[in-house]
């Protein structure tokens, strides 16, 4: 009788989460008549019930990799998350603190669950690192304050460790300081190679990695709100195009991460460009230049210790600036490039860390923004429903209100575009109900779940 009790219990609960599902996102309704192995709920136990307030008192976990799945507590992770790279510095200064707390508050309501943004500020205003291994410790209370405030919102961070690029320091500030210290450095790509640099940046992920939060006193390596360390956001090393160098400081940094932190996943923070061990893939790069920035996708990923592969999406930067058809399909065979890799040759999860269009590009409009991040969201979930490697993707960038003095072109604000609000929404609902049927403790086979294509994998537009 008890177990009956529950049967009746979980189908009544799962009803109820339909019907709230479908009238919260004015998608098609669902009759029992739709579904013809409705018998089969008798396996579904109510642990699955993990999104919304039963997700919240669930025990926060360690995010795993599972063959070419991210795990949770024995169930599937597929990622719809967001970049924000600002959030440590606005949570340093009281006056703008608060918009921390909104981007993770308006990004768990359209059911978001990863963000990623900067764990560095080398050398310039609001500085993390002011000098190498001297630290502001006001601006480490801010960075703390950021995890903090994204764990009381259910919601995993991305920490990326240093810039390729000058903005927030990057590797040229590292060799700023490599020639204060008296050495002759020529080229910003002494960062990958010179031995005081490589000391450098291995201090900085070793203070950062050991760092105990203020607010939690959690230390970083132990804290399951962090869900990866990124070894360098877009790393290039033109300056060697046979991409020898970039992969022996891969190599060396990835093994150092795992050494001081052993529990949390790595990934390298690439665009995704192949480089001279595939040239049968350039026909999928976006330009010939792609394949002489010293990047080479799938030996890069080959490393030990590299746990997921990381792509970017940008045809308005790699292809044309103007807005154009061609785009879209771009994306859609570069992803499915990228998804095929990750499962044929690496044996991984690939997250789509970057993807985007700028409003100041010539041509722009919504309903292209939105063409392309439906594009993104509907190959995501070709894979997903197939158990891939196409692990999720994270929209560069979304912005709470009052921030357009920060906009690249690239901003979201959700009240500002409530049809990509709605889309954003639709997505991550989806994966969250993928994500907690196709438990392990869940006795279905995932292909078999007719009741899970016909609420995840409709052909309407999300």
């Amino acid at each position: 009788m008890e177990a009956l009790n529950g049967f009746r219990l979980c189908v009544i609960s799962f009803l109820i989460f339909l019907t709230t599902l479908t009238q919260t996102l004015s998608s098609t309704a669902f009759h029992d008549s739709e579904y013809e192995d409705w018998e089969s709920y008798v396996n579904i136990p109510n642990t699955i019930l993990t999104y919304g307030s039963e997700m919240e008192e669930a025990e926060w976990q360690m995010v795993q990799k599972k063959g070419n799945q991210f795990v949770v507590n024995g169930q599937p992770f597929y990622v719809n998350g967001f970049n924000t790279y600002w959030m440590m510095v606005f949570a340093a200064d009281e006056s703008t603190r608060g918009k921390v707390t909104d981007v993770f508050k308006h990004a768990s309501s359209v059911g978001m669950s990863v963000c990623r943004t900067w764990a560095f500020n080398d050398g310039q205003w609001r500085a993390l690192q002011k000098s190498p291994s001297i630290y502001d410790e006001e601006v480490f209370k801010a960075l703390d304050f950021v995890v903090s405030e994204a764990k009381k919102y259910r919601i995993r961070l991305i920490l990326s460790m240093v810039n390729n690029w000058e903005s927030y320091g990057g590797k040229a500030q590292y060799v700023k300081w490599g020639n204060a210290a008296g050495l002759n450095l020529t080229s910003d790509d002494d960062f990958f190679s010179h031995p005081t640099l490589i000391g450098y940046y291995k201090d900085h992920v070793k203070t950062v990695l050991n760092r105990v939060n203020t607010f939690t006193n959690i230390t970083y390596k132990e804290d399951p709100t962090i869900f990866a360390w990124e070894l360098m956001n877009e790393p290039r090393c033109t300056s060697d195009s046979s991409g020898d160098k970039l992969q022996e400081w891969i190599k060396e940094m990835a093994f150092y991460v795992k050494s001081v932190d052993p529990k949390h996943l790595v990934e390298i923070g690439l665009e995704g460009f192949y480089g001279p061990s595939t040239p049968q893939r350039f026909q999928f790069n976006p330009n010939s230049f792609a394949q002489q920035v010293g990047t080479d996708f799938i030996r890069n990923h080959q490393v030990l210790g590299v746990d997921f592969a990381s792509v970017h999406i940008y045809p308005d930067s790699w292809i044309s600036q103007s807005v154009g058809d061609s785009h879209i399909p771009f994306v859609k065979s570069w992803m499915e490039s990228h998804i095929d890799d990750a499962e044929k040759y690496l044996g991984m999860p690939v997250v789509f860390g970057e993807f985007g269009v700028s409003a100041k590009d010539p041509g722009y409009n919504s309903t292209y923004r939105d063409t392309l991040i439906n594009t993104v969201y509907k190959t995501i979930l070709n894979s997903t429903k197939k158990g891939g490697s196409g692990a999720g993707s994270l929209l560069w960038q979304f912005f709470p209100e009052g921030t357009d003095y920060m906009d690249d072109g690239y901003a979201i604000v959700l009240s500002k575009a409530p049809s990509t609000s709605s889309m954003i929404s639709l997505q991550s609902t989806r994966l969250a109900l993928f994500n907690s049927l196709c438990s392990e403790r869940c006795h279905w086979s995932c292909n078999k779940k007719k009741v899970l294509q016909k609420v995840l994998y409709q052909e309407d537009e999300l």
